[in-house]
């Protein structure tokens, strides 16, 4: 196995940064130190970068099986790396559904086709996501499940979600809840305020969102089981996980940049691509979500990456499918919108994106550690650029941020001691 010396960067630790050299051995880190030397290991000069944990996105949507022409794995992955994930978990809405042991063998077996990053598949909550009766969680654990989630549809049946959850902590597993009321939603395509009635487009209540998200914390805190709670878009929402982290409730959390970035002032423009479900919020959604980032309240920051083709997205509003490209462009936003803002420290930003996700799922890495697996990435913080999806390798060219500036560009990501892109 070939040596890797990272040499001179600003190493981003769980408590610190420091400028050290990172010796890496095969697919491990074996050497954390100040001027290490080692005859015959590549050298990779980070002076001036700052070296994190590789990232790890515990919400992404790579379509394969079923709908290649939106992404598929190959090309998803080549986008993980190239925005700094080595490690990255795909939810279930495929076609056919990842809700058995076949399905989820068949990704897991793509993703060390494609090698580039380490590509971990979660399973659907129930058969074909119908909300109906329970997949076969234990024999999806088994072909190399790291969850379980129906996302893109909610788990309408709180006894489904009961049983869930139980079957769940017997396999040492976590269900991710999609929080949304159908009933609520009723069709929506935005946030429902002030811009929808000026846009004249049908909205969606915070409620929808936040009613779904009550029960899920009552459920575990009534059974004493883990809860995870996907893309949290509101102020009430934050506030009721916040409420229920002091109780002692074992919930978690994740938010995404869009939802700490923009406000749906966006929606006036009618660009479908800042559809996304759930919707982007107002002023005081963004505050507190950014001030839940900070306090720890939510726990990791995710991209949900939902790629689609252009022609799902180039028309009207509401016919236009939800979701946002969102992986090549997440450490940036999050880097940009955060840490140059103030809200979060470097420690924190490598703490929600790899050290959190891993944590919650139990993933190894997410710490840079002697003895850890070799999933490293290295970013300029002072490069800055402008977001444009012509760049991007993914599918899926969907994004509200061309012509965003932002700062903090991912120059080499390396997974189990390989550079798999830059350097």
């Amino acid at each position: 196995m070939s040596k890797l010396l990272i040499k001179g960067g600003t190493a981003v630790f769980a408590d610190r940064c420091e400028v050290c050299d990172i010796l890496v051995d095969g697919k491990k880190i074996v050497k954390i130190a100040k001027n290490v030397e080692e005859k015959g290991a590549k050298v990779i000069d980070a002076a001036g970068l700052h070296v994190f944990p590789g990232l790890i996105d515990m919400h992404v949507h790579l379509r394969e099986p079923g709908f290649e022409y939106k992404e598929d794995i190959a090309s998803g992955s080549a986008a993980a790396v190239r925005g700094g994930f080595t490690q990255i978990c795909c939810m279930p809405n495929t076609d056919p559904v990842c809700d058995n042991a076949a399905v989820v063998g068949y990704i897991v077996a793509r993703g060390r086709e494609v090698n580039l990053c380490k590509v971990r598949p979660i399973g659907a909550i129930t058969k074909g996501e119908k909300g109906e009766q329970l997949a076969e969680i234990g024999k999806m654990k088994e072909a190399g499940a790291v969850a379980i989630s129906d996302d893109g549809r909610p788990v309408a049946n709180a006894r489904i979600m009961r049983l869930a959850m139980e079957y769940a902590s017997d396999f040492g597993l976590i269900c991710l809840s999609h929080c949304e009321d159908k009933d609520l939603v009723d069709g929506g395509a935005v946030n429902e305020g002030y811009n929808s009635t000026l846009a004249g487009l049908k909205g969606i209540p915070r409620a929808a969102e936040e009613i779904m998200l009550a029960r899920e914390i009552i459920l575990a805190e009534t059974l004493g089981k883990r809860a995870h709670i996907c893309h949290v878009s509101t102020k009430g929402g934050v506030q009721l996980l916040r409420e229920a982290k002091k109780r002692g409730v074992a919930i978690t959390a994740e938010t995404c940049p869009h939802y700490f970035t923009l406000t749906d002032d966006v929606i006036t423009s009618f660009d479908a691509n800042t559809k996304v479900n759930p919707p982007i919020r107002e002023a005081e959604d963004v505050a507190a979500i950014r001030e839940g980032l900070r306090d720890g309240t939510l726990d990791c920051i995710v991209t949900d990456h939902a790629p689609h083709h252009k022609d799902e997205k180039n028309v009207e509003y509401n016919l236009a499918a939800f979701g946002i490209s969102g992986i090549e462009t997440s450490f940036s936003l999050s880097y940009t919108y955060l840490v140059k803002a103030g809200v979060l420290t470097l420690e924190q930003l490598a703490d929600r994106m790899s050290a959190a996700p891993a944590r919650i799922l139990g993933l190894e890495g997410g710490v840079l550690a002697e003895g850890n697996a070799a999933d490293i990435m290295l970013a300029d913080l002072n490069a800055k650029y402008v977001i444009d999806s012509k760049d991007f390798v993914s599918k899926g060219k969907n994004t509200p941020f061309n012509g965003t500036e932002v700062y903090g560009k991912v120059c080499c990501t390396i997974v189990d001691g390989d550079v798999k892109y830059g350097a």
